[in-house]
């Protein structure tokens, strides 16, 4: 399979780390948009459930609203609670005009809003998953007051 975005990440010579994911999402944002968006084990515990995730700030509301079964198994919640960051960060690309990803110097993926301000998506992601806060809707709400 040919995707861009992943070639540039896995053929960085940076030796920097963060380097490589930094410089692959700046040449092909959208393959970095498409990679972040599939939230694979997400969308397996949404479908579970019942509900599609379909990029809309409302489908936030509903994971919001989520039996949070995964919180039996302390090894899943944290990589679910990834794909909820990224899930996020994604519809607040879609939905948020002038958002984009930014790759920290560390290598952590956040969103960067149009008035500049940065927002670590992947870390309120993991904290809902694990607490059930920040909720993911009310993370959003905040991305778009300003």
């Amino acid at each position: 399979m040919n995707i861009p975005f992943l070639d540039n990440w896995l053929n960085r010579h940076e030796t920097e780390r963060g380097a490589g994911l930094a410089a692959a999402v700046t040449d092909d944002p959208e393959g970095a948009n498409e990679l972040f968006s599939e939230c694979e084990m997400l969308r397996v515990q949404a479908r579970a459930a019942g509900l599609e995730l379909d990029g809309s700030p409302a489908s936030l509301e509903a994971l919001d609203q989520l039996m949070p079964r995964w919180r039996r198994d302390p090894e899943a919640a944290p990589w679910l609670g990834n794909d909820a960051g990224f899930y996020l960060g994604t519809v607040i690309i879609r939905t948020q005009p002038g958002a984009a990803w930014r790759v920290w110097p560390n290598g952590q993926p956040v969103i960067l809003l149009a008035s500049g301000r940065e927002l670590n998506v992947v870390e309120a992601g993991v904290s809902w998953a694990m607490t059930g806060s920040p909720e993911l809707s009310q993370v959003y709400a905040e991305a778009c007051e300003g």
